[in-house]
């Protein structure tokens, strides 16, 4: 039996930054986006009517993807109630800070993991089955991963934060060559740069946050509305020509050590200012 309804695009993490502007963007493209974050009700409804009154569909949903159902009951209610998931962006960040290792708990370090890498093995442990199903008929499945520099090279005080997002990478690897040939495309994200988002990089740094960008200058933090269509193409590209792991920074960004004045740029102690901030 054909199912009419509208296609659905998932977001989990749908802050007022990547989630927010990319489900916005996927409702524009005729999707009902379905917005998932853990708290603040009164700003999921901001954005859900901001879809709406942009001649969107979207319906919004608090959830702790930490407690073990929670995403599987979503993927499940989601199918039944709205409509199939054809596409779905992870944008659960896990960053606790810098801590060095003796002051990072194991719960602290626990979570990192299960926020940056349990929970997309959770959702497309859920999703997926249905997906490649409907992809027999042609209707291929999208499973986009925002990740951060920290997956591509651990740095000091980053010990949970790193291997959440090593593991992310890796997972989308070894998902991507399971399910690519069953039709669904997993993309993972380096997000190598500051990113103009008031719910994560505007709480982290309150009321520096306005300085800190003109600090960059002209365009200089990432604009998530430019990342939302960068999400956009990814899904739309056809199955002979899929990305399977990209990068983004802003154009005037440098790689740390080419802002190190001291040559030995590969000794911690050259660095001690660079905290890996890049998430």
């Amino acid at each position: 039996m054909t199912d009419t309804r509208k296609p659905v695009f998932l977001v989990i993490g749908a802050g007022a930054g990547i989630g927010g502007s990319t489900a916005a963007r996927f409702a524009a493209g005729g999707y009902h986006a379905v917005l998932a974050r853990r708290s603040d009700e009164e700003g999921l409804a901001r954005l859900v009517g901001q879809i709406e009154d942009a001649g969107g569909s979207a319906s919004g949903t608090l959830l702790n993807a930490s407690e073990d159902g929670a995403i599987e009951e979503l993927v499940e209610r989601t199918e039944r109630d709205i409509g199939p998931i054809e596409g779905a962006l992870y944008n659960l960040g896990a960053q606790i800070g810098n801590r060095k290792l003796h002051d990072t708990p194991h719960r602290t370090f626990e979570l990192g993991w299960r926020l940056g890498c349990y929970g997309v093995f959770r959702l497309a442990h859920a999703m997926f089955p249905a997906m490649a199903e409907r992809a027999k008929t042609g209707k291929h499945g999208t499973l986009l991963v925002t990740s951060a520099t920290s997956a591509m090279r651990g740095n000091a005080g980053q010990h949970s934060h790193a291997a959440a997002m090593g593991g992310r990478r890796m997972l989308c690897q070894t998902l991507n060559a399971e399910y690519g040939p069953q039709g669904i495309h997993v993309a993972h994200v380096v997000v190598d740069g500051s990113v103009d988002a008031p719910d994560t990089l505007g709480k982290l740094l309150g009321d520096k946050f306005d300085a800190f960008k003109a600090s960059k200058g002209d365009e200089g933090v990432t604009d998530p509305a430019a990342i939302a269509e960068t999400y956009w193409h990814l899904a739309q590209q056809p199955r002979n020509c899929w990305t399977h792991e990209i990068d983004i920074r802003p154009w005037t960004d440098n790689a740390w050590w080419n802002d190190n004045p001291n040559p030995q740029i590969n000794s911690t102690a050259a660095n001690p200012g660079f905290s890996g901030s890049k998430t």
